[in-house]
C-alpha cells in the first residue's frame, strides 16, 4: 500500500541524470582512481537512508530490511546496524543464496550478525508488526524480469500496510528506462546515491519512486565530471529564471502573433483552449482559425482571441502572412476539412506546433520538417513510429529520440515524466506535474502554452522546454485542492500568475 509520503522541505535534485552503467563507473573511479574504499561509500549510504528515515518516520521503533546477495543488500545491513545501534526493533530478512553475497556487502553482513545475532531467509511472507519497511532487496543492475520468490517479496512489501523506503531505486523498476521489470516495490520514497538515475523520472518511475532523496555520497567532483549526462531533469524552478520582466516600453507587436489552426465541428473548445493558453502565456496577438459555428460562442466567452470562420484552405493564406508561428491539431479532426487546412500549412516556413490531429495526419504521410514542435501522448507517439503504446512505454527515451530523428525539429513525449527531444542536445525530463492532469484539454493547453513562447521568441527547444515545466507546475498548483476533477481551464490563471517573474 502506498503513501506517497512527502519529503519533508522539498530536496534538492541535480538536474544531471545518468545511465546505471555510468554510474557504476562514477562508483568504480571513486574506489580505484580516488582511492575512497567501497566499505566507505556503502557506509555513507546506509547513514544518509537511517538520516532520512529519522527526519520522515520519526516515530518508527520496528524496522524491516529486505535484502538482497549484491551491494544493495550490503547497504541494508549498514542500516540494519545503525537502526540497532539507536535502540531500535530490526529485523533483517534476506532473499536469495546466501553463499552469494560477498566483498563489502558480505563484511557488513557479518557486522550486523556480530551485533544481533542470526538474520533471517525470506519465507515467502513478511512479519505482520513494523513500522517501517527498506528495501534493499535489487539495485541499478536489474536487467531482467523479477520471478518466484523475489517477485512474491516484492508483492508482498506493496501488500503491507508500513510504509517503504527504497536504497538507491526500487527494486524492480529499470534504472534506464523507468519500466517495471514484472513487479516492483512502490515505494512512499527512494534515497538514490552518487547520480540520479534517469528512470525514476519517466515511465513507471514517478508512481514507484515516491518521493526522491539525492546524496552524491561525496564522490570527487571529478568523478562525476567523467561522466556527460545521459539526460537532463527540467523544472520549473530552473526554467522561470529564463523568463525576464518586460521592457516599460514594451507594446503587443514585440510578442509576436500565434494562429491556432482546429476545431472542427463538436471540437471547437480544444481550440479555444489553445488560444486562451497562448494568450495567458504571454503572446502578443492570437487568431483562431475555425469552423464558422464557433465563432460566435468563442467570442462570446474570450473576447481577446480573434476568430475567423474558415471554410476552406485559402483563407488561410491572410491569416498566415500575420503569423508568428502556427499551433496546429487542436479539435483539427481527420475528415476532409481538418486534412485539407492540415496539406495547407504543412509546407509553412512558419515555427509550427503540432498536436492532436496534426499528428494522427502525420502518422499517416510521414514528413519531415525542422520547424515544428511535435507533441504526442503515447497513443499518438506509437502510430507516429508504427509501434504500439506499449513499446512506447517500455522506453520512453529511445521513443522520442525516434520521433526526433524521423520526423525533426523538437518531439516531446507526454506522459509521466515528459520527454523533450531536439536534434543538437541529451533528452530533457520534465519533473513537474501531477495525475491529475490526465482529462480532456490538457494537450491543448500544453500546445497554447509552447506556440506562446515561440510567438514571444524562444527557439523551439527553449519553448518546449519551458512549456512543458509552466504547464506541470500550473497543473501542481491547481492541483492542492486535490487531483481528481481538475480542468484543463483550471491552470489558466496559474499560468498567467507563474509566467510572471517573482511569482512563486
Amino acid at each position: 500500500m502506498n503513501h506517497h509520503l512527502s519529503i519533508l522541505g522539498k530536496p534538492y535534485l541535480p538536474t544531471a541524470l545518468y545511465l546505471a552503467q555510468q554510474v557504476r563507473e562514477m562508483d568504480r573511479l571513486t574506489i580505484e582512481v580516488h582511492g575512497i574504499p567501497g566499505d566507505e561509500l556503502m557506509q555513507r549510504a546506509g547513514q544518509a537512508a537511517f538520516d532520512l528515515i529519522r527526519r520522515n518516520w520519526p516515530e518508527a521503533t520496528k524496522i524491516l530490511v529486505l535484502t538482497g546477495t549484491g551491494n544493495n543488500g550490503g547497504d541494508g545491513f549498514v542500516v540494519a546496524q545503525l537502526a540497532l545501534q539507536a535502540g531500535l526493533q530490526v529485523q533483517v530478512l534476506q532473499l536469495g543464496e546466501r553463499q552469494r553475497i560477498g566483498g563489502d556487502a558480505l563484511a557488513n553482513a557479518l557486522r550486523y550478525e556480530t551485533l544481533a545475532g542470526e538474520w533471517r531467509a525470506f519465507s515467502g511472507e513478511l512479519p505482520p508488526d513494523v513500522d517501517l519497511i527498506v528495501d534493499a532487496v535489487f539495485g541499478i543492475g536489474l536487467e531482467r524480469e523479477v520471478e518466484g520468490q523475489w517477485a512474491q517479496a516484492l508483492v508482498a512489501v506493496n501488500a503491507s500496510p508500513a510504509p517503504v523506503l527504497a536504497l538507491d531505486i526500487p527494486s524492480g523498476l529499470h534504472a534506464d528506462t523507468g519500466k517495471v521489470l514484472g513487479t516492483a516495490v512502490q515505494a512512499d520514497a527512494s534515497i538514490t546515491f552518487i547520480g540520479l538515475k534517469r528512470g525514476m523520472f519517466t515511465s513507471d518511475g514517478p508512481a514507484y519512486c515516491g518521493g526522491i532523496v539525492f546524496d552524491a555520497l561525496g564522490v570527487p567532483s571529478q568523478v562525476i565530471a567523467s561522466q556527460t549526462a545521459s539526460a537532463s531533469r527540467l523544472d520549473w524552478r530552473n526554467q522561470r529564471q529564463l523568463l525576464q520582466p518586460r521592457s516599460r516600453t514594451a507594446h503587443k507587436g514585440m510578442y509576436g502573433h500565434v494562429l491556432v489552426v482546429g476545431g472542427d465541428l463538436g471540437f471547437g473548445g480544444a481550440a479555444r483552449l489553445c488560444a486562451e493558453a497562448a494568450l495567458r502565456t504571454g503572446a502578443g496577438l492570437v487568431s483562431l482559425a475555425t469552423r464558422a459555428e464557433h465563432v460566435e460562442a468563442v467570442l462570446a466567452a474570450r473576447p481577446e482571441i480573434m476568430v475567423h470562420g474558415v471554410s476552406e484552405p485559402a483563407k488561410l493564406q491572410a491569416l498566415l502572412e500575420k503569423a508568428t508561428v502556427v499551433a496546429l491539431g487542436p479539435g483539427l479532426g481527420t475528415s476532409g476539412w481538418g486534412r485539407s487546412l492540415w496539406q495547407q500549412l504543412l509546407d509553412t516556413q512558419l515555427p509550427l506546433v503540432m498536436d492532436a490531429d496534426a499528428l494522427n495526419l502525420l502518422a499517416r504521410s510521414p514528413r519531415r520538417g525542422n520547424n515544428r514542435v511535435l507533441t504526442p501522448h503515447p497513443g499518438e507517439a506509437a502510430r507516429l513510429l508504427g509501434c504500439s503504446t506499449e513499446a512506447v512505454h517500455a522506453d520512453r527515451f529511445a521513443a522520442v529520440e525516434q520521433l526526433q530523428q524521423r520526423y525533426g525539429g523538437v518531439a516531446v513525449l507526454k506522459g509521466a515524466g515528459t520527454l523533450v527531444q531536439s536534434s543538437d542536445s541529451a533528452p530533457a525530463v520534465c519533473s513537474d506535474g501531477n495525475p491529475g492532469m490526465a482529462s480532456g484539454g490538457m494537450g491543448d493547453v500544453l500546445t497554447g502554452v509552447i506556440a506562446g513562447f515561440i510567438a514571444q521568441g524562444w527557439s523551439l527547444p527553449e519553448a518546449a522546454g519551458i512549456g512543458v515545466c509552466l504547464h506541470g507546475a500550473a497543473a501542481d498548483k491547481a492541483a492542492r485542492v486535490g487531483e481528481r476533477g481538475l480542468l484543463a481551464t483550471d491552470l489558466m490563471s496559474h499560468i498567467r500568475r507563474l509566467v510572471n517573474p517573482g511569482n512563486a
